[in-house]
């Protein structure tokens, strides 16, 4: 059977929780909501497991912070044996617009201190993101109070169907293929 690695990135802890930051949870959340399954506290992370159309798909959300999330990454790839294609990282991107997003098999971390954490530690680039665009709309200086900072109230509204779109991003990688998911859902 196929395993696939989800890592929804962003920060532990009710002070972060509906943030920017923490879009890549969120997805995660979601798709537990919509398919029954649920998050154990394990080491480095909160993790789950779920079959879907003959894949085994192991999600983790780090307990270690954005900024050193490659300690989970790494952990749970080897402790699973997963293979480094099989891996899907879903990131905050505030270069993207909110409500867009970009899958790519590999790239740089482009100032994403969780992704060149991952990098640093998987002594590659070469793993799937899924970049979830959180806008820019911030004055000069104020970006990380922006990231850190709560959707909008227009955003809020739009964010449940932002969320379904993203699950289905995730489950058509694992399921349909990079390829697939990328000609079908990148913008």
């Amino acid at each position: 059977m196929n395993k696939f690695l989800i890592v929804g990135l962003g920060n532990i802890g009710p002070e972060y929780a509906l943030t920017r930051h923490n879009a890549g949870f969120m997805v995660l959340d979601r798709l537990a909501a919509q398919h029954g399954f649920t998050f154990s506290l394990t080491r480095l992370a909160y993790t789950a497991k779920w079959q879907y159309k003959g894949k085994q798909f192991f999600f983790v959300k780090p307990t270690t912070y954005m900024n050193l999330s490659g300690k989970a990454v790494l952990y749970y790839m080897k402790q699973e044996n997963i293979p480094v294609e099989n891996i899907l990282v879903l990131t905050d991107d505030k270069d993207l617009p909110f409500g867009k997003l970009r899958m790519k098999p590999k790239g740089s971390p482009g100032g994403h201190n969780g992704l060149r954490n991952i990098d640093e530690l998987l002594n590659t680039q070469a793993y799937t993101r899924l970049r979830i665009g959180i806008g820019n709309d911030f004055a000069k200086g104020k970006q990380v109070d922006f990231v850190l900072g709560q959707f909008s109230e227009d955003e809020m509204i739009q964010l449940p169907d932002y969320l379904d779109r993203l699950g289905e991003v995730v489950l058509a990688f694992c399921t349909m293929g990079i390829q697939f998911a990328m000609n079908n859902y990148n913008q």
